[in-house]
């Protein structure tokens, strides 16, 4: 026995020589473990670990060689609970618990499992090497499982399930990307992963450079995630259920402010609409042709040369005046801001940049100098506080005439080569650092500063902020648009799931530019996104300089009318979007879903001909497809669902090919569902009639549905001032309720109209307890009218 101990010593140090003679290093056999208020501490032979509780379903990891870095990020809001309810040693491993999970520490040698309270294994190291170290980069590897899927990431190309596919994170200025472009322009490394009708997330809280492999290349054995330098930092999240998942992460990294209610109209823009004429007589157009919208874009050439927080004083000489004039008409406007300060002497943002000492720096001092849209410009250090402060008040410039949209643009950063060199020095919010840390949370800073300086310009009111480049968190801040992509059938399907991933991932408030940013699409093209667009949370029309104009009027009639029925279906809706961004503001679930969030389990979902179907708030199931498809192959989840366009009912795990012409875009309620609509509207600051339309989809299952309301433009619902009401499908009581009304907002709707779908025949309606003349909207759907009180309203059938 003597001797086989001796020979598995022997062996253990040889791995360990070997390793080690390839400048890799690993943790190697656990030393010791102690208890600390918030977790564990633990020594191992060549690592320091911590696991420190933040909740029941959310544990820390922290593993480092020598010493731990002191505790800062930029994405995590909250602090550590209250630490592990139960801490067991056995002969193998340490056992740690909380009230929803179990973790194993194995002691030779060291590795880290996670389990749930029925002792199913949720995820675990790879016991050869679960954590290594080859030089400053630093690699944490997991047992992959057979049936492992996985989703997330954010910003990512690709399929739906990143299974056998690997990743970067290093966000980049990429113009025209493909099909498998990475990366691209947001860093969130944050991913669920699925497996034996189990699952589990990480967020691996480091913004060095880092990589992700979910399979690729490694036969199936194990996936790993790694950093460039730094920390191995995640939280780990064991919640039962995706939405559960979703609903920690951004607990953990925050959740967004309700945006402004005329941000979820529709937006025009363009490489550039000057001068002030255009941009009028652009607006005028809308009204006139009664197309819908609400916000209008200036790009790079409403600036003086380029420069930030200035006016072309030849092609706006009144920039007050002129937005007056839109604001008259119902249009907010939106400018592009990007990063690069001119270096001109004279020029009042440079001066004072330079007296404030707002710019990055070589070591040594001297200011770093890329070139951009200006020419030679500084940039400026958002992770520094009086940076941020002094770029908030800058946004004068701008708020003063009456801007309030805000368009972070070029804020990877980009610079002309795309290579700032890695000794560039940042404040890092006093943790002194260089751009290979910095890089990745360059953008989140500049829509912080964006952010935190125009709400304060606004004086109570809600500014629209827009942004590029990002890290985990900028759901705090801003809303996302997905770069620039392409006037391509792939790009448009490709924008869904990436949509969709940036949903899981704590992001709800995002689009693509619809129609495609570079390139020319089609007549049938710009149809089909138009109708992708009514339902995607961030509706903008944007197109690059060297395009074709791409306003709805500007392919034909035909296109012109088609445009306008999806415009109105959007306008229809704003009461339902709205509900569904209340949500996602209240418990971070995203307001476009992949199916993966709901229906978890079922294979189907993950196929590549249907990865590209959502949920768009919880009651529509959106099957967006090409526009060259007269038909398309739909799979339906669990349930049953009703087209919206017919009531034609389909019946749950099964597929159907559908007509999917360009007038109809196949979309789906499902069974039980309640969709507030409203009439159409020009604008957002036009009322509706007074009716809310409430349509109920008949079904076998309880549904409710949170109804909600406020100016859509203040901060006061923060104090009260909103209204919310529960609404509730009961059939097997028969019954429909409008719940009591909540808060002190009065609603701009005074009356509803209940459409009852699919109800069959009904002998009579009661509203509380009077009998309801109904009347026949269709074939299968009837309807009546009543006030909108405040109380109770109870419909039984």
């Amino acid at each position: 026995m003597k001797k086989i101990f001796i020979l598995v010593i022997s062996l253990m140090s040889f791995v360990i020589t070997q390793a080690q003679q390839t400048g890799i290093v690993q943790p190697g056999n656990l030393k010791t473990l102690k208890k600390t208020d918030n977790g564990v501490a633990i020594e191992a032979d060549h690592a320091k670990v911590r696991l420190i509780v933040y909740d029941q379903t959310i544990v820390r990891v922290r593993i480092v060689q020598q010493e731990f870095r002191e505790d800062f990020s930029y994405a995590v809001i909250r602090t550590p609970g209250a630490g592990f309810r139960e801490i067991r040693e056995s002969r193998d491993n340490w056992l740690l618990t909380t009230d929803s999970l179990k973790i194993e520490i194995g002691k030779t040698p060291f590795t880290i499992k996670f389990l749930d309270l029925k002792n199913q294994p949720l995820c675990e190291d790879y016991p050869d090497f679960p954590v290594s170290w080859q030089g400053t980069q630093v690699t944490a590897y997991k047992k992959l499982f057979p049936d492992e899927k996985f989703i997330g990431l954010g910003e990512k190309t690709g399929p739906l399930n990143r299974r056998g596919n690997a990743y970067v994170n290093w966000n980049t200025d990429i113009p025209a990307y493909s099909y498998r472009e990475d990366p691209l322009y947001l860093t969130i490394p944050f991913y669920i992963g699925i497996h034996d009708k189990v699952n589990y997330g990480i967020f691996f809280d480091n913004s060095f450079r880092s990589r992700f492999n979910f399979g690729a290349s490694t036969d199936d054995l194990f996936s790993f995630f790694s950093a460039a330098d730094g920390e191995m930092n995640y939280y780990f999240f064991g919640a039962k259920t995706i939405p559960g998942i979703i609903r920690d992460y951004t607990w953990l990294t925050g959740r967004m402010k309700l945006p402004p209610y005329w941000s979820l109209g529709f937006q025009q823009s363009r490489w550039s609409y000057y001068p002030d004429s255009e941009v009028l007589n652009l607006a005028r157009t809308f009204r006139e042709k009664k197309l819908p919208c609400d916000m209008i874009y200036l790009d790079i050439h409403y600036m003086d040369n380029y420069k930030i927080f200035t006016w072309n004083k030849e092609r706006f000489p009144d920039p007050k005046s002129m937005i007056g004039k839109l604001k008259d008409m119902g249009f907010h406007l939106a400018t592009i801001i990007d990063p690069g300060i001119k270096v001109e002497k004279g020029y009042s943002s440079y001066e004072d940049g330079i007296k404030n000492d707002c710019f990055v720096k070589y070591p040594g001092g001297k200011l770093y100098v890329g070139s951009v849209w200006p020419g030679r410009c500084h940039f400026p250090d958002f992770t520094k506080p009086e940076t941020r402060e002094w770029w908030g008040k800058s946004l004068a410039a701008l708020s003063e005439p009456g801007v309030d949209g805000f368009w972070n643009d070029m804020n990877e950063p980009s610079a002309w080569g795309q290579s700032i060199p890695d000794i560039v020095q940042f404040d890092f919010d006093g943790h002194p650092s260089t751009i290979a840390e910095a890089h990745n949370v360059y953008g989140l800073n500049m829509a912080r500063s964006t952010f935190e300086g125009t709400k304060k310009l606004l004086n109570g009111k809600r500014p629209f902020v827009l942004t590029r480049a990002a890290y985990s968190g900028i759901q705090r801040y801003s809303a996302v648009w997905t770069g620039d992509n392409q006037a391509t059938e792939d790009d448009l399907l490709m924008a869904v799931r990436m949509v969709n991933s940036m949903g899981v991932s704590g992001i709800s408030f995002t689009g693509p530019d619809m129609g495609g940013f570079m390139g020319n699409p089609t007549n049938e093209l710009f149809v089909r996104w138009m109708s992708v667009g009514v339902f995607t949370p961030f509706f903008r029309n944007h197109a690059a300089i060297d395009t074709r104009r791409k306003e709805p009027w500007s392919f034909g009639e035909d296109v012109e009318n088609l445009s306008r029925q999806w415009l109105n279906k959007r306008y229809r809706l704003l009461p339902y979007i709205y509900s569904a961004f209340y949500e996602s503001a209240q418990n971070g679930m995203p307001v476009a879903r992949t199916l993966a969030i709901d229906y978890t389990q079922d294979e189907k979902i993950y196929w590549y001909a249907f990865q590209n179907e959502y949920l768009f708030g919880k009651e529509i199931l959106v099957a967006p497809c090409s526009s060259d498809k007269a038909y398309c192959n739909v799979y339906f989840p669990e349930g049953e669902w009703y087209r919206i366009s017919n009531d034609q009912l389909y019946k749950g795990k099964t597929e159907s090919v559908v007509e999917s012409p360009l007038n109809d875009l196949p979309v789906f309620a499902k069974s039980g569902s309640i969709i507030p609509l409203q009439s159409v509207i020009q604008n957002t600051s036009e009322s509706p009639s007074p009716f809310l339309e409430l349509n109920v989809y008949n079904g076998k299952d309880a549904n409710s549905f949170t109804y909600y309301e406020d100016d859509g433009i203040t901060y006061d619902y923060e104090n009260g001032k909103y209204l919310r009401r529960v609404i509730t499908f009961d059939p097997a009581a028969k019954k429909i309720t409008i719940g009591k009304a909540e808060g002190s907002f009065i609603s701009k709707f005074t009356s509803f109209r209940l459409i009852l779908h699919d109800f069959g025949d009904i002998m009579g309606v009661r509203l509380n307890d009077q009998e309801q003349t109904l009347k026949l909207k269709t074939t299968r759907q009837r309807f009546f009218e009543a006030t909108l009180t405040n109380d109770v309203i109870e419909i039984k059938y």
